[in-house]
């Protein structure tokens, strides 16, 4: 499922993490149509989507963005978490059809962790929520985010995304690394850390150390760093396609 944010030019593909959505970065597309043509697609078992289930894997996620860009073009992509994630596999496996890659508080080795914490916080999440205003309220600052995240049912609104789905498909981080295609991204990197990460210390450092890249931390800024900071996210990522994008 593609969303068309707008913009002329060359590709920059928007890849959403666990649970969100395309439509999740309207925010950030809004100021980055003058860069050029915004895409954004929705994952498996995410958003419209119609590939439904947890048995994916991120070769399967990749693939897909493969075709996305072989219709694209040559494209930037901007991955946050999950998609963060995928944005550096894809740049590793397909070379020439990846421009650049910004990382937005990812990690590619996470060997050993279970998603048992996740689990227990979203089965404390009060869904259905009565109203979409009590999903903005229940987020805060997440809330807008959230907001794209659900869809109304008989109950009330309920995640898009089925819960166990998810946890299938974060199953495999716990399992396997991917330093390896790190050490095969060749395009220039941008890695954007929260100063609150959930994500292994220094990983992110090390990440665009090995790939050649640049990395930043926001300090103060939780996990959705383009929501939390989004000035500052904006500050980054507008320098940084400037100098790729020459514009």
């Amino acid at each position: 499922m593609w969303v068309e944010f707008g913009g002329e030019g060359p590709p920059i593909l928007l890849l959403h993490g666990l649970m969100g959505r395309a439509s999740t970065w309207w925010p950030v597309a809004d100021w980055l149509t003058p860069y050029g043509r915004v895409v954004g697609i929705d994952a498996r078992s995410h958003g419209r989507n119609p590939h439904r289930g947890g048995q994916w894997r991120t070769p399967d996620f990749v693939g897909d963005i493969a075709e996305v860009l072989a219709e694209l073009g040559p494209s930037v992509l901007i991955g946050h978490s999950m998609g963060g994630l995928h944005a550096v596999v894809t740049a590793a496996e397909h070379p020439d059809l990846v421009r650049a890659v910004v990382a937005e508080d990812m990690a590619v080795d996470l060997r050993g962790r279970t998603a048992d914490g996740w689990r227990a916080l979203f089965d404390a999440w009060p869904t259905p929520f009565p109203s979409l205003r009590h999903v903005r309220d229940f987020f805060g600052v997440l809330g807008p985010y959230f907001s794209e995240c659900v869809r109304e049912g008989e109950r009330g609104y309920e995640l898009l995304s089925e819960i166990d789905d998810l946890f299938e498909i974060a199953s495999e981080w716990g399992t396997q690394d991917y330093w390896d295609s790190v050490d095969k991204v060749r395009c220039p990197l941008l890695s954007i850390e929260a100063g609150h990460t959930i994500m292994p210390p220094g990983q992110q450092a090390e990440i665009a150390r090995r790939a050649g890249g640049r990395h930043i931390v926001v300090e103060g800024a939780g996990h959705v760093v383009h929501v939390d900071a989004p000035q500052v996210y904006r500050g980054a990522v507008e320098a940084f396609l400037s100098d790729v994008l020459h514009r």
